[in-house]
């Protein structure tokens, strides 16, 4: 299992100060020499993390691969075609959002993500689109030409999370939906079997497919268990980890559990 390390967090913490340090470049070599296989970042439109320069930086110096995630905004489509990235993951944008909240709708934007999608391969960028894993999205996304799809796996680990979840009555907490344990048991059998199918289907129709959001320690060993999916984007709770055991440390930590 392929492991794409992002580094966006290393940008949220640059911008706590809006400073220069720490620099989300100096992630690079200590990424690579401990089992990251591709880099990972995301350029949004509000620039909340990872800015233009920072990209530039990162796209002409990084030692392995760099995943290039980006909104089907005009103006973000020629950025990414001028830095030239190995690949870049089309993903939904909204800017009063934490974080993404779900897939790209491919049937209801098929017309602006195939205009980018043409404009980045006339600059020989590999494309991934960020789905819900439904068979609907999958296919959507093999008629638009993407090489790859990345299922986004946010119900399973919110799921996972108020399921296993330590802290009653928190927000990810069987008590706070008033489930019973075999309730949300069945949820989650059924969210992680929702991306067991996706991911198979999708490598029927002869896509690579990529998985993300919300993976960390606890819950991405089940994931990495689906040998349909060959690699995982995984970012906050890699850098949350590296706070206390250092970045080096968290990656080859992560990397270990992505070992099949």
């Amino acid at each position: 299992m392929n492991l794409g390390v992002n580094i966006d967090h290393i940008g949220v913490l640059r911008e706590a100060r809006k400073i220069n340090d720490p620099d989300p470049l100096m992630a690079l070599a200590i990424c690579a020499q401990s089992g990251a296989d591709q880099i990972t970042i995301h350029l949004r439109e509000d620039r909340r993390h990872i800015h233009d320069d920072d990209a530039y930086r990162i796209i002409t110096t990084s030692p392995i691969p760099v995943n290039l995630e980006c909104a089907i905004e005009p103006s973000i489509i020629e950025i990414v075609c001028a830095l030239r990235p190995h690949r870049a993951t089309l993903v939904p944008e909204k800017r009063q959002e934490v974080t993404t909240e779900g897939g790209l709708d491919v049937i209801g934007h098929h017309n602006f993500i195939l205009d980018a999608i043409k404009q980045l391969k006339q600059h020989e960028i590999e494309i991934s689109l960020f789905i819900d894993p439904t068979r609907e999205a999958i296919e959507a996304s093999e008629r638009l030409g993407a090489e790859w799809v990345e299922l986004h796996t946010g119900t399973y680990a919110n799921l996972y999370a108020m399921r296993y979840s330590a802290l009653p009555h928190s927000h990810h907490s069987i008590e706070a939906l008033n489930l019973s344990r075999n309730e949300l048991d069945n949820l989650l059998e059924n969210a992680y079997g929702t991306i067991v199918d996706a991911a198979n289907y999708a490598r029927s129709l002869g896509l690579k497919v990529a998985a993300g959001h919300g993976l960390n320690y606890q819950n991405v060993t089940p994931i990495v268990s689906i040998d349909t999916i060959e690699e995982l984007n995984i970012g906050q709770s890699i850098v949350a980890r590296s706070v206390f055991t250092g970045l080096a440390t968290a990656v080859s930590d992560m990397k270990a559990l992505c070992q099949r």
